[in-house]
């Protein structure tokens, strides 16, 4: 009698470059899929809107790809522990395998999880996926976590290199019949009253196929001008890969080695191929900052910036920014591309941060929640790194001082104003709500309180 292997997915929606998957294949027994929508256990945050319609997507995509090789992905819903065990009973499985996770309320469920199955005698393993170096294995001279960019950086590429990705497998042997799971529509991931999507699906194919496809896309025709180019938002020059990385239907290991591949040799190619890897090599930052700081959505990571004296909330600035109606072009474009498309430039992100928290003088966490809501690419680790990154207050942070003028920005960075006419033709001819000489230099006076409890 068969003891079924089940691989339990999570942020690793793809067949290719899956350790957990190949260990359930090299097993030998029928292979069972398994995703769970777990928003009742301890810390994990629930998914916003945006990650929930690509979710939709990507799980469909996943399913049909494993059907067609002989197995099949139950989905269950519920807190993780219950769900997979559950499945384990209802189907005799000997092992449950799976890809490691970093954010510390999702390895506490693993641990646990990992320990109550094997002390059922249930064989379970897991492996590293999700990020080129493990974040416990780059570490400083004193043995402590990096806190600087480009000295972690430099430590990781002198460790060996990451492997090489795991072949795509064309059979997935799976059970006769698929062992009982819920509906994908009954999840209700999808919006629907009212349906906002619309921007999104002209936008987006979610799934292994679209991103392995769209990886090839930018190496063959956008790599040779991306480090010119890539700040540049109406230049489409970025790879748009964040979003297939977030949900892993690219591993880094893949998109590393084809990057490393096709920019081989000197000159342009090979700059921007080198400036495109640095980009993994920030997201890798990113992991590492929260595996060592679990609090990083929620918790300055500089202690000190607790004393910034964030004033009173204006409701109406706020709503001001979410719309994209703040009278200033460069960030109403950026607001409004993300509403429509889910999805924002990263220069236009670092402008429409720093007007958040420097210009309105709004707390950070108000702005990364909204991020979180509607980024399609919105991960446990980049997002709110990226956040403390332009308020000041996270690891190698952009010093306070800095803050971005969206006027300047969008001379520089848009100066035929392509960008600003696609998505904010109107905001110019709005009065900006806040004076932006004046709102930085209140920002800077409110720093003194941050420098003072040094």
């Amino acid at each position: 009698m068969s003891s079924p292997s089940i691989v339990w997915f999570r942020d690793d929606l793809r067949l290719a470059d899956h350790p957990a998957l190949r260990a359930a294949l090299d097993r030998g027994e029928p292979v069972v899929g398994l995703y769970v929508l777990d928003e009742e256990s301890a810390g994990i945050r629930p998914l916003g809107g945006a990650a929930r319609w690509w979710l939709h997507h990507s799980l469909a995509s996943l399913a049909d790809d494993l059907r067609a090789r002989g197995s099949h992905l139950v989905l269950r819903r519920g807190a993780a522990a219950s769900a997979v065990r559950s499945l384990v009973d209802d189907i005799g499985a000997g092992a449950v395998y799976w890809n490691r996770r970093y954010g510390g309320p999702e390895r506490a469920v693993d641990a646990e999880l990992k320990d109550g199955l094997r002390s059922d005698g249930v064989e379970v393993e897991s492996f590293a996926a999700n990020v080129l170096f493990e974040p416990w294995t780059v570490k400083t001279g004193s043995g402590t976590p990096f806190s600087v960019f480009t000295p972690f950086w430099n430590a990781a590429r002198n460790l060996p290199a990451p492997r090489e990705p795991l072949p795509r497998p064309d059979e997935v042997p799976g059970l006769r019949s698929s062992p009982a799971g819920d509906d994908l529509d009954d999840w209700e991931l999808l919006p629907t009253r009212p349906d906002w999507a619309g921007g999104l699906r002209e936008r987006w194919q979610p799934g292994e196929a679209a991103a392995r496809a769209r990886l090839r896309e930018f190496l063959d025709d956008d790599l040779g001008t991306y480090d010119a180019a890539r700040d540049e938002p109406s230049a489409g020059a970025t790879s748009l890969l964040s979003p297939r990385l977030r949900w892993g239907e690219l591993s880094p290991h893949t998109v590393w080695h084809a990057g490393v591949e096709t920019g081989g040799g000197t000159g342009a190619h090979a700059t921007s191929a080198s400036r495109f890897l640095s980009e993994l090599g920030w997201r890798e930052f990113a992991w590492h900052t929260l595996y060592h700081f679990p609090d990083l959505a929620t918790k300055n990571w500089r202690r000190g910036f607790d004393a910034f004296p964030w004033p009173a909330l204006d409701p109406a600035h706020l709503t001001a920014w979410e719309k994209g109606e703040t009278g200033v072009p460069m960030v109403d474009a950026g607001m409004r591309e993300l509403w429509h498309t889910g999805y924002m430039h990263n220069r236009v992100r670092m402008v429409t941060a720093s007007f958040l928290t420097k210009n309105l003088l709004i707390d950070w966490r108000l702005g990364e929640q909204w991020f979180w809501d509607t980024l399609v690419d919105a991960d446990g680790a980049s997002n709110p790194f990226n956040w403390q990154w332009v308020a000041g207050s996270g690891a190698d942070a952009s010093p306070y001082f800095r803050i971005f003028n969206p006027e300047r920005q969008a001379e520089k960075f848009d100066p035929r104003g392509l960008y600003i006419d696609q998505w904010a033709p109107d905001s110019a001819a709005r009065e900006p709500i806040v004076d932006l000489a004046a709102t930085r230099k209140a920002a800077l006076q409110a720093y003194e309180a941050v420098k003072r409890a040094r």
